[in-house]
């Protein structure tokens, strides 16, 4: 079986070496259950998929993100989200991640819309927080509306500026245009230009959305490991409590410390918690 519940679990095993290994990628995954496994690309690591998908599908994309602080590192490659197209991640019958899920034994598209995940480690005067989190702890707003609404600011930034006016309708077409990240990907080549251009989006999470910073989130303690799922209902609640149950069994009650966050933008977070040392 195959989850990120079981993934969280392979975590536990060995979970004392978040506090040696020097860099996250280092950690010993456990590789059978993962259908990729790559640096520099997203996604980091990949669950492999169910073929029965029934209380676990699997198929959860997660990305590594490693701190000296108790700050989340920047996202350079992709702007957090909760949830992904699979089409989006891989282009072409070519495409490195998809003959690793291939070769992995994966219906890659069997799943089209896959879970994300960010395995998050931070450091601080000689302590650890580590927490595999979903996606939409950092994604309070849908990634186009951030893309269109940041362009937006720019735009009346440089109307303030030359003082030429635009109607309200053109600002909002030319922000809505620009919404979309995988334009900004492609390398642009302008005629007699000697270099080639490409934009890059960066983004960086606030302090609300910090799940480290212990003002805002003192639950999340040093030393721990955690696994953060969202919830929007009571009968969510029970589900992740079910799939926990039959996947953590007794350790749930022995080890587990769990309890609900609530985040400062998007609701209320499930936490299984476990100590490091």
């Amino acid at each position: 079986m195959f989850s990120i519940y079981h993934f969280f679990q392979s975590l536990t095993k060995d979970k004392s070496n978040f506090l040696t290994v020097k860099h996250l990628a280092d950690y010993p995954f456990d590789e059978q259950l993962l259908s990729c496994k790559n640096k520099g690309i997203f996604p980091d690591l990949a669950i492999r998929v169910n073929p029965e998908k029934r209380r676990f599908t699997g198929g959860e994309l997660i990305e590594l993100k490693d701190s000296k602080s108790y700050t989340v590192s920047s996202f350079n490659s992709t702007i957090p989200t909760g949830k992904k197209k699979i089409t989006k991640i891989i282009s072409g019958q070519n495409s490195r991640i998809k003959q690793q899920m291939e070769a992995a034994g994966d219906d890659v598209y069997s799943l089209p819309i896959r879970d994300v995940y960010y395995l998050v480690r931070g450091k601080k005067r000689g302590n650890t927080k580590v927490c595999l989190v979903h996606g939409s702890f950092f994604e309070t707003i849908k990634v186009e509306e951030l893309i269109s609404q940041s362009f937006s600011q720019v735009l009346e930034e440089r109307i303030n500026e030359t003082g030429i006016k635009i109607p309200n309708d053109v600002k909002k077409l030319l922000s809505s245009i620009l919404s979309e990240q995988e334009n900004f990907r492609k390398v642009r080549s302008v005629e007699k230009a000697s270099v080639k251009l490409r934009f890059r989006i960066m983004s960086e999470v606030k302090v609300e959305g910090n799940i480290l910073n212990s003002k805002k989130y003192p639950d999340i303690k040093d030393n721990t490991l955690n696994f953060v799922l969202p919830y929007h209902s009571d009968k969510e609640k029970r589900e992740i409590k079910k799939k926990a149950t039959v996947v953590f069994k007794k350790k749930l009650k022995s080890s587990f410390q769990t309890f609900n966050i609530k985040h400062h933008f998007n609701g209320y977070f499930f936490v299984f918690q476990l100590s490091l040392t």
